[in-house]
């Protein structure tokens, strides 16, 4: 089966993708932000459902004070958030490394596949963006903070709404390095063709 350039380049953008924690200080445009967001609501979206929304926060110091707000709920949860990265806890830590954008994925749906059409959502937005050079790093710590009554607001996340997928976004510092993966694993593979 011959491949056109397109799903070539689809293929390597899934290939190419890593999470970044490391970005320069240049600034992602909102032009930019658009045409991802634009990405993500193209999403497959199961039973038809569009339920995603989202928060666009472009303020580093503000992404700071939210980092230090969020911290102490981490550090208070050790049962739910098994924290091993050294650096957590340390005077200027950012938890999302200094990233100049702050994508928040959020809905206000509880059907049952709400959450999902929000992460298929994100895989295009993150996707998109690797296609373009930009970094991303989902920052699933977050979302307690993002949940609570406190902080919600500071988040900009409307009352009626949750957040399901925080996003950090920027340009990547450097090259990130190849992390290998697992094999797929397959349970089981049926098959009417004969061998």
């Amino acid at each position: 089966m011959k491949i056109s350039q397109t799903e070539k380049d689809v293929f390597q953008t899934i290939l190419a993708r890593r999470s970044i924690r490391s970005f320069t200080r240049q600034e992602v445009t909102h032009k930019t932000i658009m045409t991802l967001l634009t990405g993500a609501v193209r999403a497959p979206a199961v039973m038809h459902e569009e339920p995603c929304a989202f928060v666009v926060i472009q303020d580093r110091q503000l992404l700071q004070t939210l980092s230090d707000h969020t911290m102490p709920l981490l550090n208070a949860r050790p049962e739910i958030y098994d924290v091993r990265i050294q650096s957590w806890g340390h005077p200027g830590f950012n938890l999302f490394h200094d990233a100049d954008t702050l994508i928040v994925i959020c809905t206000r749906s509880t059907g049952p596949f709400a959450e999902a059409n929000c992460w298929l959502a994100a895989e295009n937005l993150i996707l998109a963006a690797c296609g373009m050079s930009l970094g991303t790093c989902i920052i699933g710590a977050a979302l307690p903070a993002m949940k609570t009554p406190e902080l919600k607001p500071e988040f900009g996340i409307p009352d009626q709404f949750e957040a399901v997928v925080p996003i950090v976004l920027g340009w990547p510092k450097g090259d990130p390095s190849h992390v290998p993966r697992k094999s797929p694993v397959i349970l089981n593979m049926i098959s009417s063709q004969a061998s």
